[in-house]
């Protein structure tokens, strides 16, 4: 098969790892790539967001498969494009899109449907979502309506930091993804995610992760697109997932199909559970970026049929996917100022040795000069990813991993899996 893969960050290398281990896999292309990319596959310098070209690409190559990944090519329409060339696509329509690229959207169809989910109201004015907060007790949960690489979402410990968070983003913080806001109830218990597969009828579970959302040790400082990950996670049992596909993955598919917008693809559900009940905090409508890097790692099965049966109907027929009984840990390793500066074009050095059989680095926004120097190109930059008996033995090879790469101009957590480990 002829395989194209959207997207240039460490989920996408990630995915074209797995994709390129497959037997089915003749040849492989990602657009735009990466350089840890290079050595999997062709790389061709084309925008995710640059639909005509992608799928002028695709026709090129003769591609039996492409595989969307970041979000925000959905969101401009890559698989509504490429289902009208014929083109077999792993990625959800524009309109199906919108359980992640708008959380507004997100909200009304979880009230049509019964999905558990936090209090909430929607606003494109501040007065009356000031007003709001009248009905909710702190810390106060403010969030953007549309895409904003998982920075959008501000948790304000006291009323006038809510209102401070709701002036600054609908005067433009975030541009037009803040023009309208969901302002929720805060869920107490432990976060985590659970993704599925599925083809807009049936839907597959395959497996859940924790991340770190905060920038600092301790659950610190700002949200970010995620700092680190690790699968499985104690949190996630058997039970409440079996629970969060009873009462959200299968209602939200079974939902989209009916209003029209049937999904294609992989949904990501963060969760908050407190005494083994789930309730959604939102949906991600595509693989999580660093939680993907891990599934991978610990995914036994080859992934291609998976993908080729959400993009042809028939998902149904697939057998369970079989896992690595090892854990799996991702220690993203980000440039200085992250994520509202992050400081880019410092030198990397010996993030390309062999680590040995355990590790495995993913790049998620490097660049390489034309001497061969491998530079920081964006805010998160490396994953550097372990499988091990245990956690703690995972955690210590991305760590010891860490450690041996030279880049005075990045950062990285210290505490990756420390929940599980605490238990």
């Amino acid at each position: 098969m002829n395989i194209l893969v959207i997207g240039s960050g460490g989920r996408e290398h990630a995915l074209a790892w797995k994709i390129a281990a497959s037997p089915l896999t003749t040849r492989l292309v990602c657009a735009p790539g990466n350089p840890g990319m290079e050595g999997l596959a062709e790389c061709r310098p084309i925008k995710t967001t640059d639909v005509p070209a992608l799928v002028a690409l695709a026709k090129e190559i003769a591609a039996d498969l492409v595989v969307v990944g970041p979000e925000a090519a959905l969101e401009v329409g890559i698989a509504d494009e490429l289902k009208r060339a014929g083109i077999a696509c792993f990625g959800h329509s524009m309109d199906g899109a919108r359980i992640e690229t708008s959380k507004v959207f997100l909200k009304a169809f979880a009230e049509r449907h019964g999905l558990p989910t936090a209090r909430h109201g929607a606003f494109d004015q501040a007065a009356p979502a000031k007003a709001f907060l009248d009905g909710l007790k702190p810390p106060y949960v403010i969030k953007s309506d549309g895409l904003t690489a998982g920075k959008g979402v501000i948790i304000a410990p006291t009323r006038a930091e809510a209102e401070a968070a709701i002036d600054d983003m609908l005067a433009g913080r975030f541009g037009d993804a803040s023009t309208r806001l969901v302002i929720e109830e805060f869920l107490p218990g432990e976060e985590a995610s659970l993704f599925a597969l599925t083809d807009g009828t049936a839907s597959l579970l395959i497996g859940g992760a924790q991340d770190h959302k905060r920038a600092y040790d301790g659950d610190l400082g700002p949200n970010t697109g995620g700092m680190g990950a690790y699968s499985p996670a104690p949190v996630l049992s058997a039970a409440v997932e079996a629970l969060a596909d009873q009462t959200l993955i299968r209602p939200t598919v079974a939902g989209m199909a009916a209003e029209g917008a049937p999904l294609c693809g992989a949904v990501f559900a963060g969760l908050m559970i407190e005494d083994g009940t789930p309730r959604l905090v939102e949906y991600n409508a595509r693989f999580g970026d660093p939680e993907c890097q891990v599934l991978m790692l610990r995914l036994e099965s080859d992934l291609v049929p998976y993908l080729m049966a959400c993009a042809k109907g028939t998902l149904a027929k697939m057998p369970p996917l079989v896992w690595r009984n090892e854990a799996a840990v991702c220690v993203v390793m980000a440039s200085d100022g992250y994520p509202e500066n992050p400081v880019t074009g410092s030198i990397i050095r010996g993030a390309e040795q062999d680590f040995g059989p355990s590790v495995t680095i993913f790049h998620a926004g490097t660049m390489r000069d034309a001497d061969g120097t491998l530079r920081a190109a964006g805010g998160r930059v490396l994953n550097i990813c372990a499988l091990g008996e245990t956690l703690a033995e995972a955690r210590d090879a991305a760590y010891a991993a860490v450690d041996r790469i030279n880049w005075p101009g990045g950062f990285c957590r210290r505490d990756i899996g420390w929940r599980a480990l605490a238990r």
